[in-house]
């Protein structure tokens, strides 16, 4: 029998990998000798740069840069193994993590930091870029990153605005005569799982600068001062941006980086299931199992577990999917290639202790997952000699 196991990462808990690990551990306890092919996944957000890294034979590089609150911290970014192709998550830079929760301040936080890792990928010979989105502290609109990049954003007076969303109600004029020319010599890949559009009711200030922090009322100011970005932009370098799908993607940074690097934007999970080459490594198999920290209605719109069943159905392949919870609207997924839900949870468990034993809830649950497979098996469910599973029913 073989298996290919692809989850996201059970963030807070588990790494994709430590998954990866636990589902096989699980496996081998009902068949011992099945091949399990195990590929760590992401979506853009938090694991992205380890799954890639890890795939490819790549490697980590830390840098010093300014954090989203402008003070000094460590992040990292990794380089694929040919050599060649950096990739960066906004979150290590400018993230909600980095930020304490009696700072939460979109007006000042800044994209600067993820510009510097742009710049420090540029001087060590990286020419094609992948940049995952999820996470932000930011609502700024990428104009923290461009700074770093050379791009200059001018008030009436001719000097530079400040750091955030806050300050970009002052723009003038975009000065790109500093940009490091190598921007122009690279490719960037923006890797996010959200459609928002840069304004408006569904756009990156109403839908998550809530969550950054921000008051009913700096909310009208973020999307007002985005769209005077917006309008700035086309003026200034012919580019309108502002309706995009995914342009509000981090706090307008999805904008940012179609305006100021030339980006195009795709769905994180589709740019890791290529690199990855998860369709070949499912030839031939009789099942996939995929799984995320809480598999919800938000699943559908471009998460991991998601794009790996719409993989493995174009090969016509059975898709289990092993959560940490099950939420609202996760039942809409039966309907687009999950064929059946496994929770970790065994009884009643606050979060704490669910953390605490996640990589043996991971493996008792596939174990489960494998068993129900194997009775079924046994019951007039024949596994045919081409290695997929076809259910008959009993004559």
């Amino acid at each position: 029998m073989k298996i290919v196991v692809a989850p996201d990462s059970f963030k807070g808990s588990l790494t994709a990998k430590e998954v990866c690990d636990a589902v096989g551990n699980g496996i081998r306890r009902v068949f011992p000798d099945a091949e399990i092919i195990k590929t760590p996944m992401a979506d853009g957000g938090e694991g992205t740069v380890e799954t890639l890294v890890e795939s490819t034979g790549g490697k980590l590089v830390e840098q010093k840069v300014k954090g989203p609150l402008g003070e000094e911290i460590n992040a990292c970014f990794g380089i694929l193994g040919d050599g060649k192709t950096a990739v960066i998550e906004m979150a290590r830079a400018s993230g909600l993590p980095l930020v304490p929760v009696h700072k939460k301040n979109p007006l000042i936080t800044t994209t600067y930091g993820t510009g510097e890792l742009i710049k420090s990928a540029l001087d060590l010979g990286c020419r094609k870029f992948i940049i995952g989105v999820g996470g932000s502290a930011t609502n700024d609109g990428g104009v923290g990153m461009a700074q770093a990049l050379g791009i200059r954003f001018l008030d009436k007076e001719g000097k530079e605005i400040g750091f955030g969303g806050g300050s970009l109600d002052k723009l003038e004029k975009i000065d790109m005569s500093g940009i490091d020319e190598r921007i122009q010599l690279s490719t960037f890949l923006v890797a996010s799982d959200v459609d928002n559009p840069l304004c408006g009711e569904k756009g990156a200030s109403a839908t998550y600068g809530p969550q950054k922090g921000a008051t009913p009322e700096m909310v009208k100011t973020l999307d007002k001062n985005l769209a005077h970005l917006a309008e700035i932009i086309k003026r200034d370098l012919g580019k309108d941006i502002k309706d995009i799908p995914g342009a509000g993607a981090a706090g307008g940074l999805g904008a940012g980086l179609m305006a100021f690097c030339n980006a195009e934007l795709r769905r994180g999970i589709d740019i890791i299931i290529e690199i990855t080459h998860l369709e070949n490594k499912m030839d031939e198999a009789d099942l996939v199992i995929t799984g995320e920290g809480q598999m919800d209605f938000q699943t559908i719109h471009g998460k991991t577990p998601y794009g790996v069943a719409k993989a493995a159905k174009k090969k016509g392949l059975p898709v289990a999917a092993i959560v940490g919870s099950i939420g609202e609207g996760a039942e809409v997924l039966y309907e687009n290639g999950i064929d059946t839900i496994y929770s970790i949870l065994e009884k009643p468990m606050s979060l704490e202790e669910c953390i605490a034993l996640a990589d043996k809830l991971v493996e008792r649950a596939a174990e489960r997952l494998i068993r129900a497979i194997n009775i079924n098996l046994f019951k007039g469910v024949e596994l045919l000699e081409t290695k997929s599973l076809c259910y008959k029913k009993n004559t």
